[in-house]
């Protein structure tokens, strides 16, 4: 007996439910540079709009500034947008169990978030020397990857079970690292201080979590990453890079979602370029140039304390950058610390013994050798920072803008002339 129900009936059926579930998209924010790119400022200002803001990826490596009201707000874990008291925070990936002492019931943690800690800096100070922000994120991915890490979940469950655990995994270190000194009962301690228990509530297994919050009721999700494209393990100036994925890819893995589910992907660049530590820099200027732009831009690390370097802006990263991630817009920040100079280069393209190389060197080696091609444009000798509007920029600023969105082929949304959300100019 037929039921008039055939297999292509069925196929219909499930691909329209299908396409009725997709969910809700989320939005990304992601550095396109080596880090420091204004992200926070960004997020912040679509936190205002967002019912969730969650970060992907990183640790308390990252430090993101927020101004709010002129009170000036430094984030190394938590999401920017947790100034927005309407929205929840959701943190996944790696984890720093020190800062999530002062926290609020909008704020959620990821069960499978892989735990830090303090013998990790030792640890990482012992063996390494490649000038990141030694804060062990390092070995806490090296844990990870080498599965004898303990995470979240094992903290929520059996106490007895997890010190066992620790105090092993302690032992196999101290046996690679013989000058490795760490006071188990020290470390254990922390974990069971009275803010703990605040926190068991506010776990969530992160795949459910994120699933319940795309396919519910329609709403504003916003992903903020840490870090940028040009740290990330894989892409980034390798060694000098860091230990999580900073591109697109690492909101799906730390997160739990679909590619699917990303929506629009912003870039965020300096109108200049700014690096911390070590590593190959080919627009860094190493001069009175480089002197201006760290002062009046005020390029001090917020984890670290150090001086950042400083150069021009290079086209060939963010264009690379943007092969990888795909942006949709681009923020543009930073403008009005290029107010003062009577001239403003922009690398194009970089060479090697006089020919063009058509691509981003992945060798460190040769990206050290890399000749810089500059465009040189004429500087607007005007103060930018009480723009509000595209019509309140000098016709040379504005010029300088349009270049830049036209190399790299990325419309720009915003640009920043100032700290403050006020200060992001909205361009559509």
């Amino acid at each position: 007996m037929s039921l008039g129900w055939s297999a292509n009936d069925h196929k219909s059926a499930a691909v329209k439910r299908a396409r009725n579930d997709s969910g809700n998209k989320v939005s990304v924010v992601l550095g396109a540079q080596w880090g420091d790119e204004g992200k926070g400022k960004v997020v912040d200002l679509l936190a205002t709009e967002s019912a969730v803001v969650c970060r992907c990826q990183g640790g308390n490596n990252a430090g993101h500034t927020v101004v709010v009201d002129e009170k000036e707000y430094d984030f190394h874990l938590l999401p920017s947008g947790i100034i927005n008291t309407k929205c929840t925070s959701f943190i996944g990936e790696k984890q720093s169990l020190s800062e999530l002492r002062e926290i609020n019931s909008k704020f959620i943690e990821k069960s499978q978030n892989a735990l830090f800690f303090g013998s990790f800096i030792t640890m990482f100070m012992l063996v390494h020397s490649i000038g990141t922000t030694k804060k062990g994120i390092g070995p806490t991915y090296a844990c990870k990857a080498s599965r004898t890490g303990l995470r979240i979940c094992d903290l929520m469950a059996d106490f007895s079970e997890f010190s066992t655990r620790v105090k092993n995994l302690v032992l196999q270190y101290q046996s690679m690292y013989p000058a490795l000194k760490v006071d188990v009962e020290s470390e254990l301690k922390k974990l069971k201080l009275p803010g703990f228990p605040r926190i068991r509530p506010l776990v969530r297994d992160g795949v459910y979590f994120m699933y319940d919050a795309i396919h519910g009721l329609p709403k504003k999700i916003l992903v903020e990453g840490a870090n940028a494209a040009l740290l990330d393990i894989d892409f980034g100036t390798y060694p000098f890079v860091t230990s999580s994925n900073c591109t697109v890819g690492g909101v799906c893995t730390g997160l739990g979602i679909p590619p699917a589910n990303i929506g629009d992907v912003y870039g965020v660049s300096k109108a200049y370029t700014t690096r911390v530590g070590i590593g190959a820099f080919p627009t860094e200027q190493l001069n009175a140039v480089g002197e201006l732009l760290q002062t009046r831009g005020h390029e001090v690390g917020v984890t670290t304390g150090r001086k950042r370097r400083c150069g021009w802006l290079d086209l060939v990263i963010l264009k690379y950058a943007h092969m990888i991630n795909g942006f949709t817009a681009i923020a543009l920040t930073k403008l009005d610390i290029l107010d003062v100079l009577d001239e403003i280069k922009v690398g194009v393209a970089y060479k090697i013994n006089g020919k063009r190389v058509p691509y981003f060197p992945a060798n460190m080696e040769v990206l050290q050798k890399v000749e810089v091609e500059y465009e040189t444009f004429s500087g607007w000798k005007t103060d930018t920072s009480a723009a509000r509007k595209w019509s309140d920029l000098p016709p040379k600023a504005q010029n300088y803008i349009r270049f830049v969105e036209n190399r790299i082929g990325v419309p720009i949304k915003w640009v920043g002339v100032g700290k403050s959300r006020e200060c992001m100019i909205q361009m559509f």
